[in-house]
Order: C-alpha cells, then structure tokens, then sequence
C-alpha cells in the first residue's frame, strides 16, 4: 500500500503577521491530511540538527521523539507508530491534549533559537491516527497466562495505563469504575473538540478485547470495600483521580446558576454522546444566550470557556487572579480562547455574587489584585487593590479552581489506609505501596490533579511495582514446596 501523503494545514481564522506565525507553529488545531515526504523530512531534519533532546527529557514518558520524527520523515510509519507506543499507551490521546508548549515542543532547542519548534503532538496524532486506519494497533497478547489477579480502581488514563501493562505480562485485570464509561476525565471532563469521545472508546475497546475485564458504576465503598477488593484480587492499584472541587469562599456563593467546572463539563459531554442530561436541557448546565464568566486560570478554566463559546454563549469572560505570565494552564489553550472571542479579566479576583432578586446569579462583583512577594511556592502573592471594585454580568457562573482529593479512606471503607495532610493517597515512593500491604496508588490521587501524561507514566511505573510485588510473592510460594519435594 503506497504511503498516504501527508500536508501540514493550520486551522483558524486569519490573524496578523506575528501572531498568525505563532499560532502555525503551535496551533491545537493542527491537523494532517496527506503524507508529504518532504515536509515531514524538513521537520525531521531540523530535529536532529539540535543534538539535546531536551523535547524527550521533559516529556514524562521519556517518549523517543527524535527517533520517530526521522523514521516518519523517512516514510516508515509502521516503525515509528512502534517507537512512539513503546514508552505511551496512548500516543493519540497524547498527541491531541498534552500541552505540548509547556513540554516537548516547549523545549525544543529549535524554537529556543527562535525558528520556530517542531510540531512534535501534530505529527505524534497523525502517526498514532495512521496506525488505527491500516491496523497496526493490535490486541494485548500476553506470552503466558498467570495466576495472579489485580484490581484496579479507577478507569482514567493511570488506571487503564496499568492495566494494559499488567495484562501484557499475563495477569488477569479488572478495573472498577464509577462511571458509566471507560476513560475518566478522558470522556467526561475534556471537551469533544479536544479530544473526541470515539477515540477514548476505540482504545477501551481494545483493552476489553485483549482480556481486561471492566466492573463499570462500580463504586468501592457501596458495592464493595477496598478490603473485599483485596480479598479478590492479589493486588490493588487505587488509580481513582481527585473529583472535588475547590470552593470558593465569598458572598453569594450558593446563588442558583453558580457551578462547578465539571458539573458543567460532564453535562455538555454527556449531551455530546447522547445521553439524556436534563440540567443541560432546562438550561442550567447550558451556555446558549447567556453571559457567562469562568473564574480560574487552570486547562479545565480554558476547557470551559471554549466550551461556552461552542455552547452559543452570549458574552464568555474569564476572570483570574494573576496575570497571564502566571496562569498555570497553557498559553496555547489562551490563545485559542482569544481568537475565540472570550475575554481575559487579568489580576481580578470575585469578592462576592449578586442576586438579581429571585435567588439567581446578576453579576459577579470583583477587585483588581496586584502581585505581592512570592508565597512559599515561589509563586506571586495576589493582593486586592483598595477602592478597585468592578462589577461583571453573569447569568452563569463557572468555579474552576482545581480540584482536591475526596476522602479515600472514609469513602473507601478503609479507615488504616494513610493518607496525607492534602488528602492525597500516600505510599512509599520507591515501591509505590500503599499503608496497606499489596495495595498501590498512582496517578492524580497520589501527585494531586496533574496532567493525562503523567497518569500515564504513573500507571506504567505502579504496573512495574505491582509485578514485581507480585513475582516475589510467587516465588514466596513456591519454594516451600520445592524444598517439601527434596
């Protein structure tokens, strides 16, 4: 089958020189329809001209970027989807929502030098994409079967991220989930436009196709304790995520059409693929005609004022405490917003809601903030500016300030698994155990809310833990007997 030819196209309105020439070399929306040798050669090229892969150090999977750009530049696709899938189980969510300009492509030396970087993700979805279409993304099939069983608690991308390392070496695996759907955060709290919901479930398919088993509005703690599960299964990886929301503490707060960011999220999503969501439909958890104002700075703050913008949204504003040099989510996603139409209220922090009489959201009163001595963190200390009073309309407003860890042990029925002082589940770095023998944690619930990635990494480095944990207790088991038969 000949190669499928591949052109760089960028998508988006036209915008002024400079910035048009930013948004080409980072664009989300960069997509790739034919193969061309002599691009992708060029991109390559330019690749191995720097010598440091910084783009690989800062990648969490160690990813082996330079070596899969010159293998896609050199035509061999089928090789550098291989390369790629090695170290990431699953480059084509990666390619389409890591915030490649904070990592990878944020320090290619390329674009240090001010030519601009390589489009690491675009190319990383098309190869990953190309693998689906001519099938090359094959089943797990293990070389032995073994005896051992793992639980695993949470279907996000950390959990699923262990369970296909697991069944690769031959455990059986079953993954428990709250939801109704496999993928976490993956189908529920990341917008289609980013990450469309039927690449999420191509790969739980193959998952359940290759022997792992899903237990699906499964709640540990109602349908069974964390010690039930331990008595199932020879080990357990609690991969739950952190769900709670961060709350903001001000007058007014608890006025109707105030929500938090992934009530609103997981409501859109849901519409999305067709689910009945009467909150959406009533015109709760829906954006059309009103003026809308997000507050936070995070990706699930940019996730929600596009998402508002596609809604049909009257007005979309965001409001964030810092200023954009500060905002811990990625400038690309900004810019994106900004071509979108929706306005940045920088150094402004809400001080209170408005009641527009009837025990529903008017405005949001607000104060400009300047930036303080840094706070332990390193980070700037926001202080309200006296007399600086502003007030903004919202007919909906949206909390998108971060997200904690619940109460794992409360929730989990299991009151001697240790936590720490952030609620985060704690284990022994080195080995990734829990308080609780042969119970591991990784991803979000362990480091705090992170990024897809790095639950990535997290799960590939608990499946390592876990089989390690797991072979030593084989072989526990079978030397008394072999001494027995001497």
């Amino acid at each position: 089958m000949a190669p499928r030819m591949l052109k760089f196209v960028t998508v988006g309105r036209q915008l002024p020189d400079k910035r048009a020439a930013t948004l080409r070399r980072t664009d989300f929306n960069e997509i790739f329809d034919e193969f061309d040798p002599a691009r992708a050669a060029e991109q390559a090229g330019r690749c191995s001209q720097c010598g440091v892969p910084f783009c690989q150090v800062h990648c969490p999977v160690h990813n082996n970027i330079p070596d899969w750009l010159m293998l896609t530049a050199e035509g061999r696709l089928e090789e550098a989807y291989e390369v790629s899938s090695a170290t990431n189980n699953f480059p084509e969510i990666c390619g389409r929502i890591c915030p490649q300009d904070r990592l990878c492509e944020g320090n290619c030396v390329i674009e240090q030098a001010g030519h601009g970087t390589v489009t690491i993700g675009a190319v990383e979805k098309y190869i990953t994409d190309t693998a689906w279409e001519r099938g090359w993304v094959r089943l797990v099939k293990p070389r032995r079967e073994r005896d051992q069983s793992v639980g695993i608690i949470g279907a996000g991308p950390g959990g699923l991220a262990a369970a296909e390392q697991l069944r690769r070496k031959g455990y059986r695996v079953r993954v428990y989930d709250r939801y109704d759907r496999v993928g976490g955060l993956m189908i529920y709290g990341i917008p289609n436009f980013k990450l469309d919901k039927a690449v999420v479930e191509r790969r739980a398919k193959l998952l359940a196709d290759s022997g792992i088993q899903f237990s699906l509005n499964f709640e540990v703690g109602r349908d069974a304790s964390l010690e039930e599960l331990r008595r199932r299964h020879d080990a357990v990886l609690i991969a739950c995520g952190v769900y709670k929301a961060r709350e903001l503490a001000a007058p007014g707060v608890g006025l109707a059409n105030i929500v938090p960011a992934l009530d609103y999220l997981v409501a859109s999503n849901r519409k999305g693929l067709g689910d009945a969501v009467p909150a959406f439909d009533d015109g709760t958890l829906n954006a059309a005609g009103k003026d809308v104002v997000v507050i936070g700075g995070g990706d699930t703050a940019m996730d929600c004022v596009r998402t508002a913008v596609r809604q049909g949204a009257k007005s979309v504003r965001c409001l964030y405490r810092r200023d954009r040099a500060n905002m811990p989510g990625s400038q690309r996603e900004v810019s994106h917003a900004e071509e979108e139409g929706v306005e940045f209220v920088w150094l402004a922090a809400p001080e209170a809601f408005l009641d527009r009489g009837d025990g529903r959201i008017a405005a949001v009163r607000a104060t400009r903030v300047h930036l303080g001595v840094p706070d332990a963190s390193g980070r700037q200390t926001p202080r309200p500016i006296e007399g600086s009073h502003f007030t903004v309309n919202a007919d909906l407003a949206i909390k998108a300030l971060g997200f904690d860890a619940e109460d794992v042990p409360a929730r989990f029925d299991a009151p001697d698994l240790a936590v720490t002082r952030w609620g985060t589940v704690k284990i022994n770095y080195r080995t990734m155990m829990t308080s609780l023998d042969g119970v591991f944690a990784a991803g979000d619930i362990v480091r705090g809310a992170s990024l897809v990635v790095w639950a990535i990494r997290d799960g590939r480095d608990a499946a390592e833990n876990i089989h390690r944990y797991l072979s030593a207790k084989a072989a526990a088991r079978v030397a008394p007997a072999a001494a027995a038969a001497e």
